[in-house]
């Protein structure tokens, strides 16, 4: 078996942490069970480009159980967990492709290891692989694929729009059970966990602006708040922007809010969304960090160009000091600071989004043949059995609707 990483003898210490996660994983470890038996991914070849964490590992593993020939590479050269990787060498026999802290020339290796793979079905976190793919190899063998971000899900869609999309994608980002609960609690816990990590500054008081109102917004905006910062929101979408306003949070120009802004974290997803001009009015010391899945939210070579100096102050905090005396704090080379600096959303939340990508892989398997090359969402009814499986594991009952409120709720004629 062929394989990449950095170190096997660490694959003691991964176990243990892939066994930890998966206490936590209780949706995902009921489909390994059916998956065990009824084999709906036997003979398909998948090669998965995503973060490598323990949460991750519980869903290769699943999708090992249920028959699929897995290969997986990092989504992000920060955020491979080294351990993991080895233990899914070491103890699953699932050929993984990463290290943390990989180069760019690695990353793409890497990914082009996966690409080779020749996948019946792709998993992506970013849409790095499905692109790959659509630039330099035969699609032939290719029943579909699942995504996993907005980002990638955004990609995906420019990539319909211009007719060049060559095989269809379910948007596991677009099911409720993921961006609900993935880009709302976990992206708000995990970039905060993230953030505390790499710095370890009291958040009270503190002025906190998020840029970007999204689902990944309004969780982070929610959670620091919570510890007692000052939140401002920034967006360029007048809906979101009154969204933000009405859940009690100031909102205004990031031009306007640099100078007195002592954290900014963007989750827009977009392209140079902190650029230069910002950066010449930020305040002394702020503090500059991203949540989207790219490093460029964040205009790094401007930032740069700015400089006179640069220093690594902390692990993944580096200082750069202007013309003017001012000194702007990055973290984790402005790529995703939930990842790189900490270990990336909950188990209990990757549960749910997880649970999605494996009903997403056996989505494609029993339906490709009737699915057009765009991109789609999972089923409502696999979506609703996700919630209720997790429902279910937490000791919670719902009530359900009688054939009487039903039939009231489908006819036109109701009345009261």
């Amino acid at each position: 078996m062929n394989f990449d990483i950095k170190d096997i003898s660490l694959a003691t210490k991964g176990k243990m942490n892939i066994e930890w996660a998966n206490n936590q994983m209780p949706v995902l470890n009921s489909i390994r069970k059916r998956f065990a038996i009824e084999q709906p991914l036997k003979g398909q070849k998948m090669s998965c480009c995503l973060h490598v964490t323990a949460k991750t590992a519980n869903l290769a593993i699943t999708l090992k159980v249920g028959g699929a020939d897995v290969v997986l590479c990092a989504s992000n050269p920060l955020s491979t967990q080294d351990d993991i990787a080895a233990s899914l060498v070491m103890d699953y026999e699932i050929p993984v492709f990463a290290i943390k802290g990989e180069d760019n020339a690695t990353y793409y290796e890497h990914l082009k290891v996966a690409a080779e793979h020749n996948p019946n079905i792709t998993m992506d976190d970013g849409c790095d692989l499905v692109t790959l793919l659509h630039q330099k190899y035969n699609l032939n063998n290719v029943l579909g694929g699942t995504e996993e971000t907005t980002t990638g899900v955004i990609r995906l869609k420019s990539m319909e729009r211009d007719g060049a999309l060559k095989f269809p994608v379910i948007a596991v980002n677009e099911s409720d059970t993921k961006h609900f609960f993935d880009n709302r609690y976990g992206t708000g816990q995990s970039t905060l966990d993230g953030f505390m990590r790499a710095t370890n500054i009291l958040l009270a008081g503190k002025t906190f602006v998020v840029v970007g109102y999204g689902w990944c917004g309004r969780g982070l905006s929610m959670r620091a708040k919570g510890m007692g910062a000052n939140v401002i929101v920034v967006e360029t979408d007048p809906v979101k922007a009154l969204e933000a306003v009405m859940d009690g949070f100031r909102v205004m120009k990031l031009e306007q809010v640099m100078p007195i802004a002592d954290v900014v974290i963007t989750v827009t997803g977009n392209l140079n969304v902190v650029n230069k001009r910002h950066i010449e009015c930020a305040k002394d010391r702020v503090i500059l960090a991203n949540s989207g899945h790219f490093n460029n939210e964040i205009n790094i070579r401007a930032l740069e160009e700015l400089s006179v100096l640069k220093r690594e102050v902390r692990n993944l905090v580096e200082e750069f000091r202007l013309e003017n005396g001012k000194k702007i704090y990055l973290l984790a080379q402005g790529r995703l600071l939930n990842l790189a600096c900490g270990e990336g959303h909950p188990p209990a939340v990757m549960d749910m989004s997880f649970a999605n990508q494996a009903l997403g892989a056996e989505y494609i398997v029993k339906n490709h043949n009737r699915l057009e090359s765009k991109v789609h969402k999972l089923p409502a009814e696999i979506d609703n059995k996700i919630a209720k499986l997790k429902l279910l594991s937490m000791g919670i009952e719902i009530d359900e609707l009688t054939q009487e409120q039903t039939d009231y709720l489908n006819s036109w004629e109701s009345g009261t």
